[in-house]
């Protein structure tokens, strides 16, 4: 009996083990830091056989995972380059991008901060290092610190495009890891200056700087009407399958999407 008990007990481990599954999601820190975790807590309440690995460490390194083949989704906050496209095609890895929803990067200073708007013009100038102090903005007087992501990061590239024409960051700006690390920063800095996602903007000691009198709202963020707009993405090689096209399909779904407003992001699915 004993016997048969140890072996029961050994098929069941190796039955567990076999049914077991992992998915390993890299990339972008605005989707992995907050919206994916919660995702994937909710979604293993249901498939108590399935784990995770997430790395939130930029959406460089989640379309290069992808093309690699060392991750089953690579989030991102920016679509892949024509480059990384190409890299990926090179290797038989076709990108496919999934928008599972969509944010406004936005600019936040100091709570004590008396900048309460600005233009996009002077947004472009301040980041770009041509207006240095707060005092050429109708601020108090005093040299603005800029905290920026960092280069691997998908926020990184987009708001060059969107607020600054492309052009470099001022050379003294501060790159940080991620969103949080920008609000920590400018929450304890009376001149910083920063860009997060809708998920970040309502922590303690910051407050967001409209542009043109245009605030992210969800409204202003899906007709464009706010300036720095922008979907998130999964990406997978090809059309996805087993359990990562299942956990997609949960961040899709009604109660996927409820977590993504939960989180603070705009859902891409009514």
């Amino acid at each position: 009996m004993k016997k048969l008990l140890l072996l029961a007990t050994a098929l069941l481990a190796v039955a567990t083990t076999a049914t077991a599954q992992k998915l390993v999601i890299k990339g972008s820190d605005t989707l992995g830091a907050k919206l994916v975790p919660m995702l994937a807590e909710e979604y293993r309440a249901s498939h108590p056989g399935v784990s995770f690995e997430i790395a939130a460490e930029g959406s460089t390194t989640g379309i290069t995972a992808i093309t690699s083949g060392t991750a089953d989704i690579g989030m991102s906050s920016r679509r892949a380059k024509a480059t990384e496209l190409s890299a990926a095609a090179a290797k038989g890895v076709q990108m496919k991008p999934i928008i599972v929803c969509f944010d406004g990067m936005a600019v936040i200073v100091n709570a004590a901060n008396p900048v309460a708007d600005l233009t996009k013009r002077q947004v472009e100038q301040i980041f770009t290092g041509d207006i240095t102090d707060w005092s050429a903005v109708g601020g108090t007087p005093g040299p603005i610190s800029i905290y920026t992501r960092n280069t691997s990061s998908g926020t990184y590239s987009d708001w060059k495009d969107l607020a600054m024409k492309k052009r470099d960051y001022a050379g003294s700006s501060q790159k940080m890891a991620g969103n949080e690390q920008i609000v920590s920063e400018v929450a304890n800095n009376p001149n910083g200056i920063g860009y997060v996602g809708l998920a970040y903007i309502k922590e303690p000691g910051i407050k967001v700087a409209t542009i043109e009198g245009h605030f992210p709202t969800k409204e202003e963020v899906l007709t464009k009407k706010y300036p720095y707009a922008r979907p998130n993405f999964y990406y997978t090689n090809g059309e996805p399958s087993g359990e990562a096209a299942k956990f997609i399909e949960f961040t899709l779904s009604p109660a996927g999407q409820a977590i993504v407003e939960k989180v603070g992001f705009i859902p891409a699915v009514k």
